[in-house]
């Protein structure tokens, strides 16, 4: 089985950091990507960051300039580091793993909220 445990949330002000980790355990085939989505209450879920295997990171139009997407292949761990942040980043942050067969892998999600 393949486990997505994401860390690194929490309360920050307006204009700090933040980095959120993803650690994947388990067996896991071919990676096609790997992405960090968000959800606000009340809305839907909405891509942040995205990186193929092969192939240049892609982000959404709110973060572009202040997130950024990294691997560890070491560790089996994908990371998320934001600055910058605004109170419309809040949400709950949802790290996802799409394979090149089967379906995609996500975790629990780990709570950011950026206040004023």
């Amino acid at each position: 089985q393949v486990q997505l445990v994401e860390s690194g949330g929490g309360v920050v002000q307006a204009g700090g950091s933040l980095r959120l980790s993803c650690a994947a355990s388990g067996r896991i085939s071919s990676i096609y990507s790997t992405g960090w989505y968000r959800q606000a209450p009340g809305e839907q879920r909405e891509l942040v960051a995205s990186m193929a295997s092969a192939g240049s990171p892609i982000y959404a139009d709110s973060v572009k300039g202040r997130c950024t997407i990294s691997r560890d292949y070491d560790k089996n761990t994908v990371y998320l580091q934001m600055n910058s942040l605004k109170p419309e980043d809040t949400g709950v942050y949802y790290c996802k793993l799409t394979v090149l067969r089967g379906d995609p892998y996500w975790g629990q999600g780990t709570q950011v909220t950026v206040s004023s």
